[in-house]
């Protein structure tokens, strides 16, 4: 990372004047230097693009925040929150548009409040994630509005419904996949909200709905859980037949996965493998 960021106009650090125009491509290099899996690789990967004097002064400081995020994965919170204090007292390059500050201070937001929640200050979480959205909102930017209210569904307790349905409503406007991609996770969290309450009924909807937006929308990995929460809810709802092969169905794709063998060692009453 950078110790500072260009502060002078230049032609590398001109934008479109529609922040819309980048938006789509950003989050498509954001998707492809992030590997979750790796978040030391990723790490790496987005401080070296934070350095990168041809990349826009804005996509320096996006790719920070991203830096951030990593370093937060890898267990390095005060690393992190020194990066996004860094992007936070950034100026505002003169004749920028206000959606591309707006989008800083959100994307810091919301990474300060992952880290809050990571270390479990969901206290300190709520206000950052909370001014996330309001933040996301002025950039015009839906996905990072989902980002911020997924997190607020998963760390807000006993609000958890009101936010997911925010972002529901937030779903019903949008029409870009990546964007929509987001409904995977505000079903399957809800999902599991309701779960853990005891509503059974209304969490196999969720988890439902939690996969239909995956084939259309989701990773191969979203896909799997999300068939893993159906097959799981299904044996809270003592349709074990059901469970039973939704389950070897995945255990035929992915032999190796410790939670799949824990809830076919729970169906068959055999010894578990895991926490079921």
């Amino acid at each position: 990372m950078p110790a500072q960021f260009d502060e002078a106009i230049d032609s590398a650090d001109r934008l479109p004047a529609e922040p819309s125009r980048h938006r789509g491509g950003e989050q498509q290099l954001l998707d492809r230097l992030w590997d979750f899996s790796d978040p030391e690789a990723s790490a790496e990967r987005f401080r070296a693009e934070a350095a990168d004097e041809s990349n826009t002064a804005h996509t320096r400081a996006v790719m920070t925040t991203q830096l951030a995020r990593a370093l937060g994965i890898l267990g390095r919170g005060d690393d992190a929150l020194a990066a996004l204090d860094e992007v936070a007292a950034l100026e505002p390059v003169p004749g920028e548009p206000e959606a591309y500050a707006a989008e800083l201070r959100a994307r810091v937001a919301i990474e300060r409040g992952r880290l809050a929640a990571s270390d479990h200050r969901p206290g300190d979480a709520v206000p950052e994630l909370t001014r996330g959205v309001r933040e996301a909102a002025v950039a015009g930017s839906p996905f990072l509005v989902l980002d911020a209210l997924h997190m607020l569904a998963l760390n807000d307790a006993g609000h958890e419904e009101e936010w997911a349905t925010e972002g529901f409503d937030v779903l019903d406007g949008a029409r870009d996949p990546r964007v929509l991609r987001w409904g995977v996770a505000l079903h399957n969290n809800l999902g599991w909200t309701l779960h853990d309450s005891g509503r059974l009924t209304g969490a196999l909807m969720q988890f439902e709905q939690a996969v239909e937006a995956a084939d259309a929308y989701g990773t191969a990995e979203q896909r799997h859980v999300a068939r893993w929460s159906v097959a799981r809810c299904l044996r809270s709802l003592g349709r074990t037949d059901e469970a039973l092969a939704l389950q070897r169905e995945l255990a035929a794709e992915r032999p190796d996965d410790p939670y799949v063998k824990a809830e076919l060692a729970a169906l068959t009453e055999a010894e578990p493998t895991i926490e079921a």
